[in-house]
């Protein structure tokens, strides 16, 4: 089972093929200053702009207004063609590009995220500029995002891009890599805000942020220590969907349901925080088994991936519903049972082999799942959207033991979740390198 990628050289296949060849590409020796701490260190490192935080950007044409980053006047124009209907527009646009960030450690891999509201007729764009230990330096897009899909309005069919490559660093659907031994030090994101030319509709923007990554070449971890999570057994009541049970279902979004692993995961969360889309939302889903799945998949599909499991187009799709959404590593499972002690469930990446994660039932070059808890014991509750491929949602809720879960994790997608929560409930208190 993958999470819906085409048979190419994506991050997904590069990490899903397991340790070795994710090390391969995350970590190489490079002539850096930056490249100075051990080769154990697991650095990760996230900065965020969110309301207010936003003026700290240039603004081009934008406004901080509200809270929110605004297209307030048109600072230029761009002519766009749908990567998927070939139909060609003009829009209006503004920038927002943030200040550059140096991490205080190399990295090799970097992941933006962004929440983002596009009314009919506009759109998104996000840019990285990332500093090589050379000294080289381009942009790279990371994403074309509409908040609505194209059947309901939406301006563009949210995509991706490939054929991003050069001397020292590429992007793998939505994840800046760098190339050819390079190490990175420095990066920037620019965010350019889209209307469709001659109408007066306000894009905006809540949170933009980074997570930048230089992790070891380790194919094992220790298992880590009990948390508060543990030590309370808590175990968060996230609602339970099969993607299974969407097997077959609109083929045209990643071949069907049973490729479904990330919207149904993100589904999940986003049920658990009371909101979703509605009843007309959803009622062009037939059949309507778990209709808000079937919703989810549609409105994070990417066209140029060719797939769902793109990680901040799901957490994007998140903050339509009022949440906020983005994509970091975490170290280890302590580090994730803080967020469970604060009351946030995770979406987790993970990868693995038959019987690497005893009681699952299959294999998996890339699948994503939920943590929701955590027994007394530390073993992971989590919420498996493949559900032993039983197409039953009462399948779904499992529990994995703790080093198992931990070593299909950490090795191999570095870390990754999808972190979702309504602004209001607070994060965790941050680690001295802050990842969250």
């Amino acid at each position: 089972m993958a999470d819906g990628r085409p048979v190419q050289l994506t991050r997904r296949t590069v990490l899903g093929t397991g340790a070795a060849a994710a090390a391969a590409l995350t970590l190489a020796p490079a002539p850096s200053a930056y490249a100075a701490k051990a080769p154990s260190s697991r650095d990760v490192t996230f900065r965020a702009w969110r309301g207010v935080e936003l003026g700290a950007g240039t603004l081009d044409g934008t406004a901080v207004s509200e809270g929110v980053l605004v297209l307030a006047s048109a600072s230029g124009t761009r002519t766009y063609t749908d990567v998927e209907t070939g139909s060609t527009a003009s829009y209006d646009s503004a920038t927002w590009t943030s200040p550059v960030v140096d991490p205080g450690h190399a990295y090799t891999e970097l992941v933006a995220s962004w929440n983002a509201t596009t009314p009919d007729g506009s759109w998104i764009e996000v840019r990285v500029r990332a500093v090589a230990d050379d000294g080289a330096a381009v942009w790279h897009v990371l994403g074309r995002w509409a908040s609505d899909d194209v059947n309901d309005g939406g301006a563009i069919n949210r995509t991706s891009q490939n054929g991003q490559a050069n001397a020292y660093a590429t992007v793998y659907t939505d994840t800046l890599a760098a190339l050819n031994d390079h190490t990175l030090r420095t990066w920037q994101l620019e965010v350019t805000l889209l209307r469709r030319s001659g109408t007066g509709v306000v894009p905006s923007v809540s949170l933009v942020s980074a997570m930048a990554s230089g992790l070891p070449k380790d194919k094992k971890v220790a298992v880590s220590a009990l948390g508060p999570a543990s030590r309370r057994a808590i175990d968060l009541a996230v609602p339970t969907y099969s993607q299974e049970l969407h097997k077959g279902h609109y083929p045209e979004y990643d071949n069907g349901g049973e490729a479904w692993c990330s919207p149904t995961s993100t589904a999940m969360v986003v049920g658990f925080w009371g909101t979703g889309p509605s009843a007309a939302d959803t009622a062009w889903v037939d059949p309507p088994v778990d209709a808000v799945v079937d919703y989810a998949a549609r409105n994070v599909y990417d066209y140029t991936y060719d797939g769902c499991g793109n990680w901040p187009f799901n957490t994007a799709y998140a903050a339509r519903f009022g949440l906020e959404g983005f994509v970091t590593r975490l170290r280890s499972l302590a580090e994730a049972e803080l967020f469970i002690a604060a009351g946030i469930p995770l979406v987790a990446s993970v990868s693995f082999s038959k019987g690497e994660l005893k009681g699952a039932g299959y294999s998996t070059n890339g699948h994503l799942m939920v943590i929701r808890g955590f027994t007394a014991s530390g073993d992971v509750v989590v919420n498996d959207p493949a559900s032993h491929l039983i197409p039953d949602d009462e399948q779904v809720r499992t529990v994995y033991d703790r080093e198992q879960f931990e070593n299909v994790w950490v090795p191999h997608s570095g870390g990754i979740v999808y972190v979702i929560r309504p602004a209001g409930v607070a994060l965790p208190q941050a680690p001295a390198q802050a990842n969250w």
